[in-house]
C-alpha cells in the first residue's frame, strides 16, 4: 500500500501540535483540510489513528508509529526549505576563488574570514595564480571568480570589476639605512640584496623594470622561492629589499616591521579587480561574496589612499 506523504507529515503535526486545529496552524493549512485528511487516511488504513473520546488527542500505537515516519519527513521537508532559502539569498553554497598568492594571504584570507562571519554556511575554496593560469581556471569552470592585478584584459569574453588601484613598491624593514636618507637616490637600491619575487609574477616584472631603469640588468639575489609570510620575515630581519604590492605594505602598517621606500616603480597602469567569465550565471552564493569584496574594498581604498599619499613618491 502507498500512503501520500503529505498525509503522514499532517499526522505527525496534528500530534507534535496536540490537535488538529494546531497541526494545521503549524502547516499553514485549514483545520477542515487537515480533518479531511486524517479521516480519509483512517479509512483506508481501516486502523483507528487516535485513541476515541480523549481530549486532548492522544494517538494508538499504530497513529504514532506511521507519524513518526511522517515526523522524519517533515524535518527533511523543512531542512529542505531551509536549505532552498539560503541558496537563494547566498547564505549556502560553494564559491571557488583564485588569485596572486601575496594580495591573498595579505587581504583577501582575512575578507573571507568577514564573509564567514556573516555567512559561515557557505564553503570557500581557495588556490592561486597568476593570470594566464586564472583565465584558463575560469573558462574551465575551476573556479567562479579571480582577483588579481590586471594591465591588459586578454579575450572579450571575460569580465573585470576594479576594486583598487594596482600599485607595487619597493619594500623593506622599517630600520632600513635607505630610509635615513634625507634624498634617496634610486641607484642606492642596487647597493642591496633582495629577495626575489615569486616566477611569472607581475611582481618579477616590475621588479626587472626597476632595475633596468637604473641601468642594471642584475642585483644580488640570495633568497628565492619565500612565501609571503617568510619574504615579510626575512625583511625584518635583514638589509634586503623586495617588489611588494602596495596594499600588502598597507596591510602589515599595524604590525610596524615592514615599509616602502619613497621610490617609484615603473610598471603599466593596472587595477586589482574581480575577473569573471562574462555572462556566466553565477549562484548567489558567489554574488554575496563578490559583493562583499567589492564592499570591503571600497571601505579599504580612501584608507589606502590616505597612506599613499603619506609617502613622498618620487618620478
Amino acid at each position: 500500500m502507498k500512503l501520500d506523504e503529505r498525509h503522514l507529515i499532517q499526522l505527525a503535526a496534528v500530534i507534535n501540535a496536540g490537535g488538529v486545529t494546531e497541526g494545521a496552524e503549524l502547516l499553514g493549512m485549514t483545520q477542515p483540510a487537515v480533518s479531511r485528511t486524517l479521516a480519509l487516511l483512517e479509512k483506508r488504513l481501516g486502523e483507528p489513528l487516535f485513541v476515541k473520546g480523549r481530549r486532548p488527542l492522544r494517538p494508538t500505537p499504530f497513529g504514532r508509529a506511521l507519524a513518526d515516519h511522517g515526523q522524519a519527513m517533515l524535518l527533511s521537508s523543512r531542512k529542505a526549505s531551509e536549505l532552498a532559502d539560503n541558496f537563494r539569498y547566498g547564505r549556502a553554497g560553494t564559491v571557488r576563488v583564485a588569485g596572486t598568492q601575496f594580495f591573498m594571504d595579505a587581504l583577501i584570507s582575512g575578507l573571507i574570514a568577514d564573509f564567514h562571519n556573516e555567512r559561515p554556511d557557505v564553503r570557500v575554496v581557495q588556490s592561486y595564480g597568476y593570470m594566464p593560469d586564472l583565465q584558463d581556471a575560469i573558462r574551465a569552470d575551476r573556479v567562479d571568480l579571480a582577483i588579481c592585478p590586471v594591465d591588459v584584459l586578454d579575450g572579450d569574453d571575460m569580465e573585470f570589476q576594479s576594486i583598487l588601484a594596482g600599485r607595487n613598491v619597493v619594500a623593506c624593514r622599517v630600520t632600513h639605512p635607505l630610509l635615513l636618507k634625507r634624498k634617496l637616490k634610486g641607484p642606492e637600491v642596487l647597493d642591496y640584496p633582495w629577495i626575489a619575487p615569486p616566477p611569472n609574477s607581475p611582481l618579477q616584472a616590475d621588479m626587472r623594470a626597476l632595475l633596468l631603469s637604473f641601468g642594471s640588468t642584475g642585483v644580488s639575489v640570495p633568497y628565492i622561492g619565500g612565501s609571503l609570510a617568510s619574504a615579510i620575515n626575512y625583511l625584518t630581519r635583514t638589509d634586503a629589499l623586495t617588489i611588494l604590492p602596495h596594499g600588502v605594505v598597507f596591510a602589515y602598517r599595524k604590525v610596524g616591521d615592514i615599509t616602502a621606500l619613497p621610490l617609484r616603480v615603473p610598471h603599466p597602469q593596472r587595477a586589482l579587480g574581480i575577473l569573471r567569465l562574462a555572462g556566466s550565471p553565477q549562484s548567489p552564493a558567489v554574488t554575496a561574496f563578490s559583493n562583499h569584496i567589492a564592499t570591503s574594498f571600497g571601505k579599504l581604498a580612501e584608507l589606502i589612499k590616505r597612506h599613499e599619499q603619506s609617502v613622498v613618491w618620487k618620478g
